[in-house]
């Protein structure tokens, strides 16, 4: 429980900053670099989270990878972080910043089901397809379904949109049923 109250501390502060400067799609990008980073050099991330290095140590090490290449403003929270003893929350603390930042945009999660795993080309023609119909920004996972025959269901906020083929199919049978 302390763990979800410092997550939404640091989160809500770095949001606020952020909004301030008007930075906050900027940094929300670049702290998801910075995430891809540390997921890909499991050695970078256990060296800011391990205890017997020093802070500034730690904090060099970051300046020499991300500055000029991340906003002060971001790199200046994670050396708050690294002093704090609190970069091992890094992720979480960004996951609290970007509900705060989707809250404020109106941003609607979703799931569009298909047969198929869709690329990340298609997923967001699907999203833009969606927010225009649904009047507001929506943000869709993918979920294979292998009961779809092919295309595709979206889901979002208790709404369905069903452009596929197994719908397709269920409409024919029944309008012969019904001749």
């Amino acid at each position: 429980m302390a763990e979800l109250t410092v997550d939404m501390t640091y989160g809500t502060a770095l949001f606020e900053a952020a909004s301030e400067q008007g930075k906050t799609e900027q940094i929300r990008e670049e702290a998801g670099q910075i995430i891809e980073i540390f997921e890909h050099e499991p050695e970078l991330r256990a060296f800011v989270n391990y205890p017997a290095i020093s802070a500034d140590e730690k904090k060099k090490v970051l300046q020499d990878i991300f500055e000029g290449q991340i906003c002060s403003e971001l790199l200046n929270f994670l050396y708050v972080l690294i002093d704090k003893r609190r970069i091992g929350q890094f992720e979480r603390i960004i996951r609290v910043y970007r509900d705060l930042a989707d809250h404020e945009e109106g941003v609607a999660y979703g799931m569009v089901y298909s047969a198929v795993p869709l690329d990340k080309g298609r997923l967001a023609e699907i999203e833009e397809q969606t927010s225009k119909l649904m009047q507001q920004k929506v943000r869709l996972t993918n979920e294979t379904d292998p009961g779809l025959l092919a295309g595709f269901k979206v889901l979002v906020e208790g709404k369905v949109i069903d452009a596929s083929y197994r719908k397709r199919f269920d409409e024919m049978a029944s309008q012969l049923n019904i001749s």
